[in-house]
């Protein structure tokens, strides 16, 4: 017989956990996105950045959040942008 139950005693339920990213978080504003196939270049591209932990894009906003570890280079995420045929227009408030 299976039990939901793992070796500590706690329940499985199936969810899964999400982590929680400790540092810094950056919205920047980006012009030019229109889908899904941007969220993922983009997600890849910043990711891809040292310091950088965590990417998430909103399309409809037209807004990237970047964290990173230490203070974000502003320079280089809106370099990588720009080569991807994106436009970062700044600090979004």
């Amino acid at each position: 017989m299976s039990s939901c139950c793992t070796p500590d005693g706690s329940c499985s339920t199936g969810t899964t956990r999400t982590a929680t990213v400790e540092g810094t978080t950056t919205v920047y504003a980006v012009a030019g996105m229109t889908c899904g196939h941007c969220k993922a270049t983009l997600t890849k591209v910043i990711g891809e950045l040292d310091g950088v932990l965590a990417v998430e894009v909103d399309v409809a906003a037209g807004r990237v959040t970047v964290t990173t570890a230490g203070a974000p280079d502003d320079a280089r995420i809106a370099e990588v942008v720009d080569e991807a045929g994106y436009e970062l227009t700044g600090r979004a408030a």
